[in-house]
């Protein structure tokens, strides 16, 4: 096993962030880009659904925030990210899938980042027109355990309400509806649009058109994280 810190003969991950709205596939995209690319899958939609589940005073608080189609704190989201951040699988690199939705938790994750010498490499803003949402959105199915996804007409299973990879059943998850989803765009456009001057004025940010196919989209991907890298070495 090689030594810890060799750079020479292990090559860390990528370091990235999806942007995007509800729907925009950043829950398609996110699982692949990680394993092609040694990255731990940080998800903050399904912690957050896990924690709303919990019969607790907090999940509660959560589950009804997320409900209203509103954003959870900056703290709660910040606290999160941290302690994720500091598990063994997330030690190579990681890809942010949610977060930071608000230029304070931005600010936040840099300073993080920054402690831990692992800066962003690449931020990617998935691109898509309200109008396309809508249906996908409320056609959306979900793997829970794994986070996979999967779309009635788009992206059906190969057997229908059924996971491809372990046969379980797929669920809609509550909040996949038209007026939710509305709420939540609304709050998307209002509060995290702003990160991408807080990104561009890094010379990080770059956008992808969502609306294309799944493997379109996929393979504009890769070639923005490959390129990051590149430019990292």
């Amino acid at each position: 096993m090689a030594p810890a810190g060799n750079s020479t003969t292990k090559r860390k991950g990528i370091n990235a962030i999806l942007m995007g709205p509800p729907g925009a596939g950043k829950g398609t995209q996110a699982p692949r880009l990680a394993e092609k690319f040694c990255a731990c899958h940080l998800a903050t939609g399904d912690m957050l659904r896990a924690v709303a589940s919990e019969s607790t005073e907090l999940g509660k608080r959560v589950k009804a925030t997320m409900d209203a189609g509103k954003l959870v704190s900056d703290g709660l989201m910040i606290e999160m990210i941290q302690s994720s951040l500091d598990k063994p699988e997330c030690k190579d690199g990681y890809i942010l899938d949610g977060f930071p939705r608000t230029v304070p938790q931005a600010e936040a994750l840099e300073e993080m980042t920054t402690r831990l010498q692992r800066p962003l490499d690449t931020v990617v803003e998935m691109s898509i027109d309200d109008k396309l949402l809508v249906e996908r959105i409320t056609g959306r199915l979900i793997h829970k355990p794994s986070g996979r996804s999967y779309h009635v007409k788009f992206n059906p299973p190969k057997v229908e309400m059924t996971d491809d990879v372990t046969g379980e059943a797929l669920i809609k998850r509550s909040d996949d509806n038209a007026e939710t989803l509305k709420k939540r765009l609304g709050a998307y456009h209002q509060m995290t649009k702003p990160l991408v001057n807080f990104y561009r004025e890094r010379n990080l940010h770059t956008v992808v058109n969502a609306a294309r196919k799944p493997q379109e989209v996929s393979e504009t991907l890769n070639a923005i994280f490959r390129m990051a890298l590149q430019r990292r070495q």
